[in-house]
């Protein structure tokens, strides 16, 4: 979906400078934050029409960012794609019960991430509440 706006929250340089040039290249305008406090605050300010969310991250863990994002009646509506290397069943639970939309392991193709974000979109689009 081209044109929507996506926050990556990454504190690994590398790999959320590949996913800001894979988005881009898809057409995505992309916003990026270092660690789970500035992820929350870019959260609010720039009002993405999706998160993709790392779990280990300085300052502020994702879950924490997801459950805060998710218990808030002015963000709750965003789309969160957790992407992590934890790739225990556990955590992923965990991941769901604060609130993710959906859950992916690295490594992951580029092409994977943009499919899996265009899904999360198209359906959101079909859920009622604000956009």
């Amino acid at each position: 979906m081209p044109g929507k706006k996506i926050l990556v929250v990454e504190d690994d340089a590398l790999i959320r400078e590949l996913d800001r040039v894979n988005l881009e290249a898809a057409g995505f305008e992309v916003a990026l934050a270092t660690d789970g406090f500035e992820g929350l605050e870019m959260a609010r300010t720039v009002n993405p029409d999706l998160i993709v969310l790392d779990i280990m991250l300085p300052k502020m863990d994702g879950f924490k960012v997801c459950r805060i994002l998710k218990f808030d009646d002015k963000f709750k509506h965003i789309p969160i794609l957790m992407l992590t290397a934890r790739i225990q069943e556990v955590d992923k639970e965990t991941g769901f019960k604060t609130g993710a939309d959906a859950y992916m392991t690295k490594p992951y193709e580029p092409e994977e991430l943009i499919k899996k974000i265009n899904q999360i979109l198209a359906d959101s689009e079909k859920k009622p509440g604000p956009k």
